[in-house]
């Protein structure tokens, strides 16, 4: 089973992270763990180099990531991570299909400024627009 764990970085992540660690034992065989984030294109200009908004991009994702990373590596769950930028949700579903990805886990709400309204908007369009099953785990 491939799992691709949503992660943007928030206490969410880490708690999508934290329940994917704890059933993965519960499968008959170990699955295979993925771990993805994707940064928000930034409106480019001429006073700002391509390679500065690259290294940006990088240091936030990998800042990103490392939430739900860190969960996996105290479980001692192998996994692999990944980053990108663009709309989020088109992303995970794209990844999610060009993967085979068969669950997607991911937080209910994000690091958005009205994140604790309603469900998370991006997780709101992923459901909407994939055909891969979403789990959406709530903040414990």
């Amino acid at each position: 089973m491939k799992i691709l764990i949503a992660a943007d970085g928030s206490e969410f992540s880490a708690t999508a992270a934290r329940y994917v660690a704890a059933q993965a034992g519960l499968l008959k065989e170990r699955p295979e763990v993925r771990v993805i984030h994707v940064h928000a294109q930034l409106p480019v200009t001429k006073s700002i180099s391509k390679k500065s908004v690259d290294e940006y991009y990088r240091e936030e994702s990998l800042k990103a990531l490392a939430v739900a990373e860190k969960e996996l590596d105290k479980a001692k769950i192998p996994y692999s991570s990944s980053w990108c930028t663009g709309d989020a949700a088109e992303q995970i579903a794209r990844y999610a299909k060009d993967e085979k990805i068969d669950l997607i886990v991911t937080g209910s709400h994000g690091l958005g400024a009205l994140a604790r309204l309603a469900m998370g908007s991006v997780t709101t369009k992923l459901v909407a627009i994939t055909r891969t099953p979403v789990l959406v785990i709530p903040k414990s």
